[in-house]
């Protein structure tokens, strides 16, 4: 998938994607390594867009698993088309159970889910495990053997096993701990927040036409808000939003009215908004 560590710098890169030095490398060990690879970090950080970026670069089929209290094998692997059965058994009222079952537990009747597609086919393809923490912990046994062996057991058909392996990057906001066997499976990934100079950057390659004194500022006031005690400090993802408001506002500098105004683009809670206007200084920065 890359040939270097600098190549995938700049393949993401070309996708709009700026990763850091020990994301690029990471990035290059999974594809090489053929090893899961498992991000952690705060939301907006660009866990979920990296594993979108990948897919570009390497002209792959993103399949995304979105994970969530309640997620089971069916959601995950794959389930039977049982209306299609029914009609199926109905139109051959003649025949013997033996002969249908043969018939209906078959390919035509299989409706497969992300983990099962993405190992089938010869086609490349990154699968992405979304929010792996909200999943149920039950639903972590299924991965151990999807993400171990890259091969799914259909009791009806047999054992699916991938002849491609897809690039995987399992995403988690930690808010629960993963089991150390799936961890064990994985190479790990820390994404925090960006320095300045790279979020700039960022914000800059995300919002044409933002000037690069405005940009600074937006970067400025937004890593001094994360220094504050929030409940929910701002991402990334914020920061260029923040920048693309201030763009379409036609402000060209953060004066105390702008920012009180717009604060609640980057802020989702009522009392982050009134902590920050109260203590926000903007000739201090």
């Amino acid at each position: 998938m890359f040939t270097s560590v600098d190549d995938v710098s700049t393949r993401l890169a070309e996708t709009g994607y700026l990763a850091s030095p020990a994301v690029a490398t990471t990035v290059f060990l999974a594809a090489r390594l053929g090893k899961p690879l498992l991000v952690e970090g705060p939301a907006g950080v660009g866990k979920t867009e990296l594993a979108k970026a990948v897919a570009r670069a390497c002209d792959a089929r993103l399949v995304r698993l979105q994970c969530y209290e309640g997620v089971d094998e069916s959601r995950a692997l794959y389930e039977w088309n049982h209306a299609k059965q029914l009609l199926r058994i109905s139109a051959g009222r003649g025949e013997t159970w033996d002969e249908a079952r043969t018939d209906i537990f078959s390919e035509e009747f299989l409706l497969p889910r992300p983990l099962l597609t993405a190992i089938r086919g010869d086609d490349p393809k990154v699968l992405l495990i979304d929010e792996t923490d909200k999943a149920d912990v039950e639903i972590e046994g299924l991965l151990l053997e999807v993400l171990g062996d890259f091969q799914v057991t259909v009791p009806e058909l047999g054992t699916v096993t991938a002849t491609r392996r897809p690039f995987t990057v399992l995403t988690s906001n930690a808010t629960r701990e993963l089991s150390e066997a799936l961890r064990r499976r994985c190479l790990f990934l820390h994404i925090g927040f960006p320095d300045a100079e790279l979020e700039r950057r960022i914000v800059r390659l995300n919002v044409p036409g933002v000037d690069a004194a405005l940009a600074e500022s937006v970067v400025r006031v937004v890593g001094a808000l994360r220094a504050m005690d929030l409940r929910k400090a701002p991402s990334v993802a914020e920061t260029v939003d923040w920048a693309r408001t201030l763009l379409a506002l036609g402000a060209s500098t953060l004066d105390e009215t702008v920012v009180r105004d717009s604060l609640g683009v980057v802020l989702k809670h009522q009392d982050d908004i009134q902590k920050a206007a109260a203590k926000l200084d903007l000739d201090a920065l």
